[in-house]
């Protein structure tokens, strides 16, 4: 109960990120951090991946800073190289993606939408659940997954990334269920996934699945 507390980059987790290559470090979950999102990406060797490629269609801007290392971004049609020290501003809907130019490199991001208080999506959870079911442990990470459930707007997905993890644990009844939910909070949001979702195709067959796409 001190008020604070002090931790290194290397104290961090790392969570594979959903086997696509880049290590998360889940800094906000590791803090208890709800202010505004806060997380770190990290690659052992030059050119591993290191950011993910995305554009922030949930609105937020993001603030990169190469702590440790050296990255090479692409934002926008730009790519270019940054040591560490360097600050890299990316608004909203602009596309970025960042590999290692040197070994042992750390990126830290921050971000949030201008004019909103912050509301965590529940996204770190999700990838530490899929490797802890990956690793073997299934029970903790249905329980991560089943935590990222809320009352706001982002039940809808919570409801949803259960239903995925599910569907990949085996558990065909309870997957569809969760995915039942999800359709009734928001179908819209739910339709723009349901159909190309490779998580979801253990159940894909399966005729309740079927109801809920048409």
């Amino acid at each position: 109960m001190s008020g604070y507390e002090i931790l290194s980059l290397d104290d961090l987790e790392r969570v594979p990120y959903r086997g696509s290559g880049e290590v998360l470090r889940p800094l906000r979950l590791r803090l208890g951090f709800r202010p505004f999102g806060v997380n770190v990406w990290s690659a052992d060797a030059a050119e591993d991946k290191l950011v993910p490629p995305h554009e922030e269609d949930s609105g937020h801007e993001e603030l990169y800073v190469v702590v440790r290392g050296a990255a090479r971004f692409t934002v926008g049609e730009e790519t270019f190289e940054a040591p560490a020290g360097t600050l890299i501003h990316v608004e909203a809907g602009t596309f970025r993606t960042a590999s290692a130019a040197d070994a042992e490199t750390m990126v830290l991001a921050a971000g949030g939408k201008e004019g909103e208080a912050f509301v965590p999506g529940g996204w770190e959870a999700v990838h530490v659940a899929f490797a802890q079911l990956e690793a073997g442990d299934a029970a903790a990470g249905r329980a991560t997954m089943e935590a990222t459930i809320t009352d706001n707007e982002h039940a809808w997905g919570g409801n949803y990334n259960v239903a995925c993890y599910l569907a990949l644990a085996g558990e065909t009844d309870e997957a569809i269920e969760y995915l039942r939910k999800a359709v009734e909070l928001n179908r819209e949001q739910v339709m723009k996934w349901l159909p190309h979702d490779t998580d979801l195709d253990p159940i894909r067959d399966d005729p309740r699945f079927q109801e809920l796409g048409t």
